[in-house]
């Protein structure tokens, strides 16, 4: 690669990691694992950076870093379980509530299958339309459609309350 390509991506790289990493934690729900998922996803786009051009750099390592992921998941088919109960809430003052919203969605977004998890977090948690979320999934809109309307009705039954049906006016 020559020195101008490679001054490109190392931009790209320093510009889009962060987001990536958040992106592939939410899909992993492990950190060490997200990292492991972003730097493959990464050396992958490295290595056809020039044969990408023009083109959109961030949606075609976005659609690398959701099908290694998938590949993953189909390769290690273990059950994930939830853990015990939460702890109760405490005071007005304490955002312990906040943070047992957030631990229950992760657990919750976990349980669903692979594809049904990245439509979800492309579609709610990254703003992306239905048309850019089929893009990077490489399937149709009417799947991207089925998958985050399964997904939300899981995550319905999973999770009680006002978190999972905000969702439904971001649309």
């Amino acid at each position: 690669m020559d020195t101008g390509a490679s001054g490109e991506f190392d931009e790209f790289f320093h510009s889009r990691a962060p987001a990536l990493l958040r992106s592939a934690f939410l899909l992993t729900g492990d950190r060490f694992l997200a990292e492991d998922l972003v730097q493959d996803a990464l050396a992958r786009t490295h290595r056809v950076w020039r044969r990408l051009g023009d083109g959109n750099p961030d949606a075609y390592v976005r659609r690398v870093l959701y099908h290694l992921h998938v590949s993953h998941w189909r390769r290690r088919r273990v059950g994930e379980v939830l853990a015990g109960d939460l702890p109760e809430a405490r005071g007005r003052g304490d955002h312990s509530g906040e943070v047992v919203q957030r631990l229950v969605l992760r657990q919750a977004l976990l349980t669903l299958p692979a594809r049904q998890r990245a439509a979800v977090i492309l579609r709610f948690l990254e703003d992306r339309s239905e048309a850019e979320t089929a893009e990077i999934l490489n399937c149709r809109v009417g799947t991207v459609k089925s998958h985050t309307s399964r997904g939300l009705a899981r995550l319905r039954e999973l999770m009680p309350g006002p978190a999972v049906n905000e969702w439904e006016g971001v649309r």
